[in-house]
């Protein structure tokens, strides 16, 4: 649990407006959790996460100040791209960088809840297939979803994932949840309110494919 227990999120404000800066901290350090899954097939989940927090972090790059919060990222550049957005920019990197941090979530707080399949209590796979399809599955065309449905069969023992979270030290199940739930706490809140603000702002998008 190392991996997630030392890069904590922060406490959102009162008025939950995130901070970029923080927020791009935050988030850099979450690509290796798809490789404690495993298989190779997670990779461009990854690939995806990596390459968006690149895109965003550019945008942000070009002005700090006037992009100090997520929010004025997505308004400034409304502005800039008139008609073509949402679908553009660090706009559309965010919008795809949340349902990869949703996934991440999802199965995280799975695995805290204690949902498990009864017959195969060390396997992860009832977690990561709830995950896959209250994030990400609806976004993705019938060869990726099969991808998937593969991939989730191919997914770790719990103890082997926790080992893995835990960068390779033995630890007890209940002090790696422990961790899970700790990390949840400000992670959960941050991407409700990435969510809220797409809704918000009417910025999301319901489109099918990869080629963002």
């Amino acid at each position: 649990m190392a991996m997630l227990a030392e890069h904590q999120f922060k406490q959102l404000p009162a008025d939950k407006q995130i901070d970029t800066r923080a927020f791009l901290d935050s988030v850099s350090y979450l690509p290796p959790f798809f490789d404690c899954l495993g298989s190779t097939v997670f990779s461009p989940i990854k690939a995806d996460v990596t390459g968006n927090i690149s895109k965003i972090k550019s945008v942000y790059e070009t002005n700090p100040s006037k992009f100090k919060t997520l929010q004025l990222i997505l308004e400034g550049e409304k502005e800039q791209y008139g008609t073509e957005w949402p679908k553009v920019g660090a706009t559309l990197a965010l919008m795809w960088l949340k349902r990869g941090l949703k996934f991440i979530q999802v199965m995280l707080q799975s695995i805290a809840d204690g949902e498990r399949d009864d017959a195969n209590p060390n396997l992860i796979r009832v977690n990561a297939t709830k995950a896959y399809e209250l994030a990400l599955k609806k976004y993705h065309g019938w060869l990726v979803q099969r991808l998937f449905s593969a991939a989730v069969y191919a997914a770790p023992y719990k103890s082997d994932f926790m080992k893995a979270l835990s960068k390779g030290k033995d630890v007890k199940e209940e002090e790696c949840v422990e961790k899970i739930r700790q990390f949840l706490v400000n992670f959960t809140v941050t991407i409700d309110a990435i969510y809220e603000m797409y809704t918000k702002l009417n910025a999301e998008l319901d489109y099918k494919g990869n080629d963002h």
